[in-house]
């Protein structure tokens, strides 16, 4: 009998946890499956206390050193740490306090976040946080579980970042209903792929961690990662992380709009379907905004994927000063 997930009476309503959430603690980290990650070290949480149904309190702590966030040389905590500690978030919430069944697939439909650039100067010491976090559930139907959360994440006492997503979770039986035979983590056939980009060229210090190929345009780029990437493939899976497509978008802005492009510190993605690995993705840099409406220093991005002639995500990307417009869902 397939697993499902028990279901409020109303549509905002939130259930007693089941299991208790972890206690407080910055000696180890959460269950590695409670954020789907199989590698104990890519697990930031280390724990969290409800605070009443809606609201929670998590610690975490990010490395002095990742093998793939790195930002300035090591001297600063990538941004991108801020999306995936919110992806982290919001799988562990679900386990521990909306009930939903280990073994239960998620759909990250929306993803956004602010890191604030001048709190994030890496210390003498690991970067021990605290996350203030509120979920509100959108969909109980009986075989259809979505909720979204909204975080803000503290460094002793100052917000470093800001920003939550929207997830739909699914019993194992209905996904792979919806994925057909697509739904398998074996290896797809290889692709005729142009060669990867230089990784001066995308904003990346090592080979290993590009994830696009060039095209003859120089604002269109195919989707082209490492399947056996230790950081964006943790675990097997049967289609591209949307973790891996923010990083695309990325990439994308960078290589596009060197040398003016750095790492932008606000991201806005909705993704519209799953990116496949067994067709080319093509990635686009469809317009930017440098000036005019913005202050004289910002710079805006928006960055689309599609494959098989259908739109696969939308983000928007934007330095500090810019205004990020909000991307739309399908």
């Amino acid at each position: 009998m397939e697993s499902s997930v028990h279901r409020p009476t109303t549509a905002n309503a939130i259930p007693a946890p089941r299991p208790p959430a972890a206690a407080p603690t910055l000696t180890s980290t959460v269950p590695r499956e409670f954020v789907h990650r199989a590698a104990v070290a890519e697990v930031f949480l280390t724990g969290c206390t409800g605070v009443d149904e809606t609201h929670f309190t998590l610690t975490a702590q990010w490395p002095r050193a990742h093998a793939f966030f790195t930002s300035d040389g090591g001297t600063r905590h990538d941004p991108l740490l801020a999306a995936e500690t919110i992806r982290q978030t919001g799988l562990f919430l679900a386990h521990t306090e909306l009930n939903v069944p280990m073994g239960h697939h998620f759909l990250l439909q929306e993803l956004q976040f602010t890191a604030h650039e001048d709190r994030l100067a890496i210390g003498n010491a690991p970067t021990d946080l605290t996350i203030a976090a509120t979920c509100v559930i959108l969909d109980s139907r009986e075989r259809r579980f979505a909720f979204r959360m909204d975080i803000t994440v503290m460094r002793e006492g100052r917000t470093v970042a800001t920003g939550g997503g929207r997830f739909t979770c699914l019993p194992p039986g209905l996904y792979h209903r919806i994925r057909g035979r697509r739904g398998s983590t074996a290896d797809p056939l290889p692709m005729m792929l142009p060669a990867r980009a230089q990784p001066c060229e995308v904003g990346r210090d090592a080979p290993l961690d590009v994830v696009l190929s060039p095209t003859a345009r120089s604002d269109r780029w195919v989707l082209n990662p490492n399947l056996r990437h230790a950081t964006l493939f943790d675990h097997p899976c049967d289609h591209i992380p949307g973790m891996v497509l923010v990083e695309a978008a990325r990439q994308a802005a960078y290589g596009t709009l060197r040398p003016r492009r750095t790492r932008p510190s606000r991201v806005a993605v909705t993704f519209h379907r799953y990116a496949e690995l067994d067709s080319p993705c093509v990635i686009d840099v469809t317009s930017t905004d440098a000036g005019g409406r913005q202050p004289a220093d910002a710079l805006t991005t928006e960055v689309t994927g599609t494959q098989d002639g259908e739109p696969v995500f939308t983000c928007t990307l934007a330095d500090a000063a810019a205004r990020l417009r909000p991307t739309v869902a399908a």
